[in-house]
C-alpha cells in the first residue's frame, strides 16, 4: 500500500478514536461504548502508523530519526502504550490528549520527515542509549499527558462541571496513581538511557550534544525530587501536576529543542 494512502487512513483512524471519546464525554454515546470503539479503532490506527513509519524510517544503513521521524515514533509509541494498557486497565481517556499528537507526529513526517546523513546503525552498542531514550520520552510523555487530564479533571471538580468529566475519567486517586505509576517507569528508563548515554557514546558533552545531555540530566533531577517529594511528604495534585509538567519540558527541549537547532538552523 503506498505510504500516502497509510498516512491518510491512520490520521483518520486516530481522529475517528478521538471523536469517539469525544462523543462519550458528551453523552452521544455511552462511556462503555465510546471507549470500546476508540480502542478498536486507535489500534487500527497503531498498526497503520507502524507501517508508515517502518517505511519512512528504516533503511539498509540504519534507521533513520531525524527530527520529525522521532517525533512521529514518539506519538506512535504512546499510542500503541494506551491501546495495550487499555486492554486491562481503564486508560482509554488518555486517547484525549495522545490520539491527535500522534497523527500530528505522522503528518509531520511525511510534509518534512526528508532523510538524514546521520542515521541509528543497527546492532550496535549505542542502540541500548537510543531504545532506552525513545522508551522514555513516550512513557514520561504519557505521563504528562496524564499530567494535564488530571489538570482538567481538578478544575472541573471545582467548578463543579463534573458530571461528564467523571463518566469518562476513572476516580481522582486511581488518576494520580497512574501518574506516578507512569513517572517511576519512565525514570527508571531515563536513568539507564543516561548511563547507557555515558558508557556508549562518544563525547557525550561535545558541542552537538551539550545542551541536549545537560537538559536530561535537569529533567532526571527533576523526576527524582518529585518522586522523593512522594514517598516522603505525600506530594500531590497541582503539585505533582506542575513538576511533572515541568520535568517533561525540560525533556522535550533537549531532544526536541536541539534536533530543531540542529536540523533546521544549522541544517546538520
Amino acid at each position: 500500500m503506498p505510504q500516502s494512502v497509510l498516512i491518510v487512513l491512520a490520521v483518520g483512524c486516530y481522529a475517528g478514536a478521538f471523536g469517539t471519546l469525544v462523543a462519550g464525554l458528551r453523552a452521544r454515546l455511552p462511556i462503555a461504548q465510546s471507549e470500546r470503539w476508540s480502542t478498536l479503532i486507535a489500534t487500527l490506527a497503531v498498526v497503520l502508523h507502524a507501517v508508515a513509519l517502518w517505511q519512512a524510517a528504516w533503511t539498509a544503513q540504519g534507521v533513520d530519526l531525524g527530527l520529525f521521524n522521532a517525533v512521529s515514533l514518539f506519538g506512535w509509541l504512546m499510542a500503541l502504550m494506551v491501546v495495550t494498557a487499555a486492554l486491562r486497565t481503564p486508560v482509554q481517556s488518555l486517547g484525549l490528549v495522545v490520539f491527535p499528537l500522534a497523527a500530528l507526529g505522522i503528518v509531520l513526517a511525511a510534509l518534512w520527515g526528508v532523510p538524514r546523513s546521520s542515521l541509528i546503525p543497527i546492532g550496535a552498542p549505542v542502540d541500548i542509549h537510543v531504545i532506552s531514550s525513545v522508551l522514555a520520552y513516550a512513557v514520561l510523555g504519557l505521563a504528562s499527558a496524564q499530567a494535564l487530564l488530571l489538570a482538567w479533571q481538578e478544575r472541573s471538580l471545582r467548578q463543579r462541571r463534573a458530571s461528564s468529566v467523571l463518566g469518562l475519567l476513572p476516580p481522582l486517586q486511581n488518576m494520580e496513581a497512574l501518574l506516578f505509576q507512569l513517572l517511576g517507569s519512565g525514570f527508571a528508563l531515563l536513568s539507564i538511557s543516561l548511563l547507557s548515554g555515558w558508557l556508549f557514546v562518544d563525547n557525550l558533552l561535545a558541542q552537538d550534544l551539550a545542551h541536549k545531555t545537560i537538559l536530561s540530566i535537569l529533567a532526571w533531577v527533576v523526576f527524582a525530587a518529585l518522586l522523593q517529594g512522594r514517598i516522603r511528604y505525600g506530594w500531590r495534585g497541582r503539585t505533582a501536576i506542575r513538576w511533572t509538567l515541568a520535568g517533561f519540558a525540560l525533556l522535550a527541549l533537549a531532544y526536541v529543542g536541539t534536533k530543531i537547532v540542529l536540523e533546521l538552523i544549522l541544517g546538520r
